[in-house]
């Protein structure tokens, strides 16, 4: 998977923030906060990866990565599959370890819970003295610093753990990994942003509470119109096998292979009671929807009981539903699921983050969000009265209340658009090869380098000390011993020389090989050399103190020529030919219900932000011109938007979009008072939209809106639809009057 760009910078930031805490002669902490489905262990990985293979980082280091219950498994798995190929770090568990210590670069992998058990391996003393105070013993003997990896620590007794872990392993670093840390006092933290996580479209854009059935929130709880209902887990159950049929229709209009999961989560404490209540949500999707484990349509996942699960993962797999606890779920990764239904024998329920974890994820990171809206959410279905939403960022991600476009909408089909984002400007795409090629010529790089010259100045510092630590200030110690290199140190010597020359983008293994694959390419086009046959002669001859300057300058003229190429090309926009109102809309706890009758969009739900937009929408619920009006969004592709030009091609997504009784769409902008300079694109933006399609034959009009009382909005509306260069500073002799 091609990393993000919130990826790229969290790695950037953790490699120069370890570096800087890792120089301290006091051992540190530092906390890694990310939210669930932002790839931390992916993260942890390239970072790891990195450091491990920085030689002007002099420290030797071997490294500890903890986890609850089964989670440190997966994440060996996950970790030795990204180094498979460049094999910049060892995985290890307990048993694994050579000679009862961690080696270099090594990680050792278990679970934390261990490390608190008296009688256990890690622990306790033994025969082969090998537990874990000794192998620690033996791996800081031989001059290595542990650096300690605390995944998910929030999951158990909070810093508790933490503190014990430090304590007894006495880590040169202490990372810990979480979405909700708690590790108090850390010395330094990062934090991945989720609106980032969002727009790049690793995760869904919001898990929707009980769509189309009315959600109150009030002193901080939520009740639902479900939970009202006597016997209502078949209704639960109803709701939640409709939404998995919508979504499997949307995703077969996208030619998108993914067969959705319904997700029936049972609490982790299970008696009597709920073993009933599993046994009739069985018997009702057997009954009355046809899945069941005979079928291969259900699977369960439960402690001694687990039926139809191994390729439950899968995207195309033909479970539809799952049955599973709680406890399971820890470090579960199933992208597909995307719908939660939980029944009142929760009798009450915290909404976290962690909650709602498990249908949080993309399907598809590297395609990101879908064209059809209804893909990009998560969806929950309960009939629990009794529903708190968590004080972490679940309160911006869960949404309470939906609303839906009117019965009565007619199709308006407008011309719409939205950015697609440019990741060139952070990474090196194929063009830079190109670039590489044609200036290596202008440079008269053939001509400049020596191929026969192949001495690397590879030495190495052995058996050096100061007796005065005061005279070291300002002294270049150079090595005195010299190494032959392998092919493999080759490499590693040859990545970290194109690392160490890519900035200002960032060093991601995609990166690297394209400026690698400018080069071979130019030594089997000048000298005929084959880098398949001649890779390590070339890498000699491109890093050999006669050459490399050369080589460095050519890639910093490419980088300079590639990012003028980069930012002459404007941001793709893409057009969307027959827009209309979305069907659904979400929103959050902020948000309250308003009553106002002539919104498309019913119930009305707003944040009452703008003072100008509350003003405009009183003033159109009064008038009798007005048929409906929609209160526009400011993102994506969901949302209405007319391209403008700002030195770049951006879209401008106005405020509202308002139908008229007569047929005609009058498209407006508020405003509380603007210059010339700060609206005159976006002006000239929708003038030249509004031209365009009227000569198409759509009946439009609009433009920017304002109230000739800007304090009270007690005045005339007028608008302004001409040219922006006609637009006059605080004179509005050439605006109309807004007639509604």
């Amino acid at each position: 998977m091609q990393l993000k760009i919130y990826q790229e910078n969290a790695i950037q930031e953790l490699l120069d923030k370890a570096k800087k805490l890792l120089n301290y002669s006091v051992n540190k902490k530092l906390v890694f906060k990310a939210p669930t489905g932002s790839g931390k262990t992916i993260m942890m990985a390239e970072f790891l990866k990195q450091l491990a293979e920085d030689p002007e980082f002099r420290q030797n280091l071997s490294f500890i990565w903890t986890a609850p219950r089964q989670l440190h498994i997966q994440s060996r798995e996950k970790l030795e599959k990204y180094f498979e190929d460049n094999r910049a770090l060892r995985c290890s568990f307990f048993e694994e370890l050579d000679d009862r210590k961690i080696f270099e670069n090594e990680i050792l992998f278990f679970n934390w819970e261990s490390i608190n058990k008296k009688d256990n391996i890690y622990i306790r003393e033994n025969e082969r003295d090998n537990n874990l105070s000794n192998v620690l013993e033996r791996t800081k003997d031989e001059g290595r610093e542990i650096v300690l990896i605390i995944d998910e620590a929030h999951h158990h007794s909070t810093s508790e753990i933490s503190q014990k872990l430090i304590g007894d392993i006495e880590p040169k670093l202490t990372v810990e990994v979480s979405a909700t840390p708690v590790i108090q006092n850390p010395d330094d933290i990062i934090s991945v942003q989720l609106e980032d996580v969002k727009a790049e479209g690793m995760i869904k854009k919001s898990v929707i509470l009980n769509e189309k059935f009315i959600n109150l929130f009030k002193e901080g709880k939520i009740e639902s119109e479900l939970s009202k209902e006597k016997d209502s887990e078949g209704l639960v159950i109803d709701a939640a096998l409709k939404k998995r049929k919508t979504l499997l229709k949307a995703f077969q209009k996208e030619n998108i292979n993914i067969n959705p999961l319904v997700l029936i989560q049972l609490p982790d404490r299970i008696g009597q009671l709920e073993d009933t209540m599993k046994d009739k949500i069985i018997r009702i999707l057997k009954d009355k929807y046809n899945i069941s484990t005979e079928n291969g349509k259900l699977a369960i996942w439960l402690s001694g009981e687990h039926v139809n699960k191994e390729n439950v993962e899968i995207n195309n797999s033909e479970v539809e539903v799952l049955i599973f606890k709680q406890a399971i779920a820890l470090g579960w990764d199933c992208p597909r699921a995307q719908i939660i239904a939980l029944f009142r024998f929760w009798r009450s329920l915290i909404f976290s983050i962690q909650t709602v974890g498990r249908i949080m994820r993309m399907p598809e990171p590297d395609k990101g969000h879908y064209k059809n809206d209804v893909l990009n959410n998560g969806y929950v279905y309960t009939n629990l009265s009794d529903i708190e939403i968590k004080e972490d960022i679940a309160r911006d991600y869960i949404t309470v209340y939906s609303n839906n476009r009117r019965s009565d909408y007619k199709s308006i089909n407008l011309l719409s658009c939205y950015s697609k984002r440019q990741r060139e400007k952070t990474r090196l795409s194929p063009l830079f090869i190109e670039i590489f090629l044609k200036l290596a010529k202008e440079y008269s790089l053939k001509k400049k380098i020596n191929v026969k010259s192949r001495k690397l100045n590879l030495n190495v510092i052995n058996d050096w000390k100061a007796e005065n630590i005061d005279i070291l200030a300002g002294k270049y110690i150079v090595g005195d011993k010299s190494i032959i290199a392998s092919s493999f140190d080759l490499q590693k010597l040859f990545d970290f020389f194109v690392r160490q020359n890519l900035t200002p983008f960032y060093p991601e293994d995609r990166s690297v090989g394209r400026v690698k694959e400018s080069i071979y390419k130019f030594f089997e086009k000048e000298f005929k050399m084959d880098y398949g046959e001649k890779q390590n002669d070339i890498v000699q001859i491109v890093l050999s103190d006669k050459n490399i300057q050369h080589f460095i300058n050519v890639i910093d003229k490419a980088k300079e020529e590639y990012q003028k190429e980069v930012v002459k090309r404007e941001p793709e926009i893409i057009f969307i030919k027959n827009w209309n109102i979305p069907e659904s809309l979400s929103f959050g706890s902020n948000y309250i219900k308003e009553n106002r009758k002539k919104s498309i969009m019913q119930p009305f739900y707003t944040d009452n932000r703008w003072r100008p937009e509350i003003s405009f929408i009183e003033y159109l619920e009064k008038s009798d011109k007005v048929d409906w009006w929609f209160k526009n969004g400011d993102r994506d592709a969901n949302y209405f938007a007319v391209p403008y030009k700002n030195k770049i091609k951006n879209p401008f997504y106005l405020d509202f979009i308002v139908k008229l009784k007569d047929g005609r769409l009058g498209l407006f902008d508020t405003k509380a008072g603007f210059t010339r300079r700060i609206a005159g694109t976006k002006i000239e933006g929708l003038y030249n939209y509004l031209q365009s399609e009227k000569r198409k034959g759509k009946k439009l009009f609009g433009g920017i809106v304002i109230n000739t009382d800007t304090k009270n909005y007690r005045g005339r509306w007028i608008y302004f639809d001409k040219r922006s260069k006609q637009l006059k500073e605080n004179d509005f002799t050439n605006w109309k009057d807004l007639d509604f």
